[in-house]
């Protein structure tokens, strides 16, 4: 079982632009050294988006995707730095498998950092109370609210669920190596899912 810490693994995402698995595998292979697991990284190839992580990216395209039937279908902003890896069809493939992705899994929020803190106070009041009746101590009934709010992230954030076409890694990792590859800044900007029958949120 991984004794880092998510602490840990943010600091390594931030300082090298790298997936949160991807950080977090270098940090277990380096024993949870940071200088370690940054060359761990770098090895790999993971950690050169962090060199593109301050451009903007203002080109990009809009994808969209109907599901057979024609009942549920999506729309997703996806940008770039230029027209020019707009156009490619391997940026166009990867916008397509987000739009898809979006249809599939129905995430409410791009990242976790968009979540309403008054929805994750309620989350974590649900959560609590499921908890509690395992008559465990309050310690362990916080790790457990904490361990569950987790999972509730990566159902509810487009960024943290499994990919659609590859389950073991997540759509962020999708992303960084699109950005590795591609050697530009990539950003999803917005989605918008849309289900026969429903009202838009908000609308």
């Amino acid at each position: 079982m991984s004794v880092v810490s998510a602490n840990l693994v943010k600091d390594l995402r931030e300082r090298t632009g790298a997936g949160m698995m991807d950080c977090k595998k270098a940090l277990d292979e380096a024993g949870g050294d940071m200088e370690k697991a940054v060359r761990v990284l770098r090895e790999k190839g993971l950690a050169k988006s962090a060199k593109v992580s301050g451009r903007k990216a203002g080109e990009g395209l809009v994808a969209a995707y109907v599901h057979t039937g024609g009942k549920v279908g999506a729309l997703v902003e996806i940008n770039c730095e230029t027209d020019f890896v707009a156009r490619t069809d391997e940026y166009q493939a990867l916008a397509r498998d987000l739009a898809i992705q979006v249809v599939a899994s129905n995430p409410r929020w791009i990242r976790r950092d968009q979540v309403p803190a008054a929805v994750l106070d309620t989350e974590r009041d649900i959560l609590r109370q499921e908890a509690k009746s395992s008559g465990k101590p309050p310690a362990v009934i916080e790790k457990m609210v904490e361990g569950r709010l987790e999972k509730f992230y990566k159902e509810a954030c487009l960024l943290e669920q499994p990919f659609v076409r590859e389950q073991d890694i997540t759509v962020e990792e999708v992303i960084q190596r699109a950005i590795t590859k591609m050697g530009e800044k990539i950003e999803i900007k917005r989605v918008t899912r849309f289900q026969l029958g429903e009202d838009l949120a908000g609308s």
